[in-house]
């Protein structure tokens, strides 16, 4: 017969259950090493820390002097003396701090130093990328092309964030009097960062009028890039419509083994009101928009794949959906120069045998939602696969089959659809 456990097991069992408190919910969190290890450098700062986990890093420090100019450059232009600044930054800290998943290492003299140098970094670039006369003639972040990429770029990684919420009190706190609210300053941050997105989306309706636009949801800036590059409203519509079927779906083969299927890829004509997460098929056409690959691509996919995986209610994840049908696409270099060759693929990173690894361990990691986006387009090519294939094995039957001689000529000639 088992004995009972001790009492000092049942007494540590329960302390722990005692001690055990409820997750918080982090807004800004580092990358989990899961996906992490699979590319660290798309997850790490090139040029300049924003918020806690980077700041202090050697290989980041020559930034600094560029943040403490932008701050001094506000000072001297609104008038506002810096005192005001930082009083308004430790009034907002603790809430700031409690954003941040993990430990933190800052005291709260070096944090409030934190956001004050970052946030009036973040403000006074977009606001100099959307008013140019505003920019000094000695400013090496616009006289040097170089510069302005590698910035966006560092701004749009999970881990190099401020809560939204610090960018706005310091941009309401600096605004200028002659220049209405509606500059707009979430519109010129969109214009700020399409400059590297590799191809367009849609907004949400209501950012560039910023009294209709819920200001207190935006978390941070990589939450309000993936809120406005979006689908079409059509698209997200159909999606919606098709409900639970979006949960029934299956893999297509490749870009050229469909193709053997007798299925065209045509590229989606550049025109105003078009999205990069726009792909249909129709009469046998798979229509999908240009992918521009660059240098910042795969870090930018990447950033927005982990704030989906890392978020709480994000339906559909459109970002990782689409990397998943580009990588289901793209098994091989020949798959990559098909698409290149259609318009589909325009590369400026290397050969197709890049680009296809590229895409090939683009999403990995990532596990996809319960519905799939591309789910209705998926089953529309297997449906026209399945038909097409059922038509020539009939065809086949009728004209080959009924003499064992044809079918022995048929297979030397490597006959197939």
């Amino acid at each position: 017969m088992a004995r009972e456990p001790p009492d000092l097991v049942l007494d540590l069992v329960g302390e722990k259950l005692h001690r055990l408190t409820p997750t918080p919910q982090f807004s800004i969190f580092r990358v989990p090493d899961l996906l992490r290890k699979l590319n660290e450098k798309a997850y790490e700062p090139e040029l300049l820390a924003i918020g806690p986990y980077h700041h202090g890093k050697a290989i980041l420090s020559a930034f600094e002097q560029h943040k403490i100019s932008y701050l001094q450059t506000l000072i001297e232009r609104t008038g506002i003396p810096y005192p005001d600044y930082v009083r308004a930054m430790w009034a907002l800290e603790e809430r700031a701090r409690n954003c941040y998943g993990g430990s933190i290492s800052l005291g709260k003299n070096e944090f409030v130093q934190m956001m004050l140098f970052d946030g009036c970094f973040i403000v006074e670039v977009i606001r100099k990328f959307g008013l140019p006369h505003l920019r000094g003639d000695d400013d090496p972040i616009f006289k040097q092309g170089w510069m302005l990429p590698h910035i966006a770029r560092d701004m749009i990684l999970v881990e190099n964030q401020l809560p939204f919420f610090v960018i706005w009190k310091l941009f309401i706190m600096s605004e200028m009097p002659n220049i209405p609210r509606n500059e707009n300053f979430l519109f010129t941050i969109l214009r700020f960062f399409y400059g590297i997105l590799p191809g367009k989306g849609f907004r949400r309706d209501g950012v560039d009028r910023v009294n209709d636009y819920p200001i207190n949801e935006i978390k941070h800036l990589v939450n309000l890039i993936h809120d406005n590059w979006l689908p079409s409203p059509s698209g997200i519509e159909a999606y919606a419509n098709n409900g639970k079927n979006n949960s029934d779906w299956s893999f297509v083969c490749s870009a050229l083994e469909i193709q053997k299927a007798g299925i065209k890829f045509q590229k989606v004509d550049d025109h105003r009101d078009g999205s990069l997460f726009d792909i249909k098929f129709k009469n046998g056409v798979m229509k999908i928009p240009t992918l521009e690959i660059g240098d910042a691509t795969e870090t930018i996919f990447q950033n927005l794949i982990v704030y989906e995986q890392c978020s709480h209610g994000i339906n559909p994840k459109h970002i990782l959906d689409y990397c998943k049908f580009l990588h289901c696409l793209i098994n091989s270099s020949k798959d990559a120069e098909l698409l290149r060759r259609c318009g589909i693929i325009d590369n400026r990173l290397g050969d197709d045998e890049v680009i296809a690894t590229f895409l090939n361990k683009l999403g990995d990691g990532g596990v996809l939602g319960e519905q799939f986006y591309y789910c209705g387009v998926l089953n529309k090519v297997n449906f026209h696969c399945s038909r097409r294939r059922n038509k020539w094995k009939a065809k086949l039957k009728h004209h080959y089959f009924k003499d064992p001689w044809a079918v022995i000529l048929f297979l030397s000639t490597g006959g197939g659809p």
